[in-house]
C-alpha cells in the first residue's frame, strides 16, 4: 500500500506542477486561457495576477507532496513527517477540488482531474501509514 500511496501522491503532485505552469507561466497564451474558460486576451490580462498567485499555491502543494514522498521513500527516521506532509498536501488539493466543483457543474471535469488522485492518495496514505 505504501508504493501505491506514493505513486498516487506523485501523480497528484505532477498535476499541480502542470497547473503551476499553466497558471503562472502560460496564462497569457490563448490556448491556456481558453482552457480555463476565458473569452478574450483582455480577460487573460486582467486575471493574470490572480492566476499567477494561484499557480504558486499549486506549486507549493506539489513541493509538499514530493517532500513527503521523499521522506517516506528514502528516510526511515522521518516517516511520520513524510506521511503528514503527503496527507496534508493532498488533502489541501482535494479541498481545492471541492471548492472548484462548488462553483458550478461546468467545473466537474477539472475538479475530478484535481481531486480524484488527491483523494486516492489521502486514502492510500492513511492506510499505509497505520
Amino acid at each position: 500500500m505504501t508504493a501505491l500511496a506514493l505513486i498516487l501522491a506523485g501523480i497528484a503532485g505532477l498535476f499541480h506542477v502542470l497547473f503551476f505552469k499553466l497558471e503562472s507561466l502560460d496564462w497569457r497564451k490563448p490556448a491556456t486561457w481558453k482552457t480555463f474558460g476565458l473569452t478574450s486576451q483582455a480577460d487573460a490580462e486582467t486575471t493574470a495576477p490572480l492566476a499567477y498567485n494561484q499557480g504558486f499555491y499549486n506549486l507549493f502543494l506539489a513541493i509538499g507532496a514530493f517532500t513527503g514522498i521523499g521522506l517516506v521513500a528514502f528516510d526511515d527516521t522521518h516517516d511520520t513527517i513524510g506521511w503528514t506532509l503527503i496527507v496534508f498536501a493532498c488533502a489541501c488539493m482535494l479541498g481545492a477540488s471541492l471548492v472548484l466543483i462548488s462553483t458550478g457543474r461546468s467545473y466537474a471535469r477539472a475538479a475530478s482531474i484535481q481531486g480524484v488522485p488527491s483523494l486516492l492518495a489521502v486514502a492510500a496514505a492513511l492506510v499505509a501509514a497505520t
